[in-house]
């Protein structure tokens, strides 16, 4: 079985709904990392020229190949990441190998067998 992994990063207050449209779409679960900081093309400035930052949550998701598009989709959407600019981007890699995961085989291979 092929693995990849999504990485989105996002405004914490998004996270919980991204979690579960991407669990809909998919997903078997998730890892949060919490508190990252990032900027955009241009820095946020506030009140004095102070910069302005909101934190940000990493979600990375260990997926089945044949899921990864959909549940990449599923997260843009409800995310509105090519809508609103600033609110979150979410990309794919590769996984050359992944271990610890045998449950998530099982699952999935008997999700497979399910559907045939």
């Amino acid at each position: 079985m092929r693995f990849k992994l999504i990485l989105a990063f996002v405004d914490d207050d998004k996270t919980d709904k991204l979690l579960d449209a991407a669990r809909k779409a998919g997903a078997t679960g998730a890892t949060i990392i919490n508190n990252a900081r990032g900027e955009g093309v241009k820095k946020s400035r506030g009140i004095f020229g102070l910069e302005l930052t909101s934190q940000r949550d990493v979600l990375l998701f260990l997926v089945e190949e044949h899921h990864c598009r959909q549940i990449l989709e599923k997260i843009a959407e409800v995310g509105e990441f090519d809508d609103t600019p600033g609110t979150g981007i979410a990309l794919q890699m590769d996984v050359e190998d992944a271990l610890g995961v045998k449950h998530q085989i099982e699952s999935l291979s008997a999700e497979l067998k399910n559907k045939i």
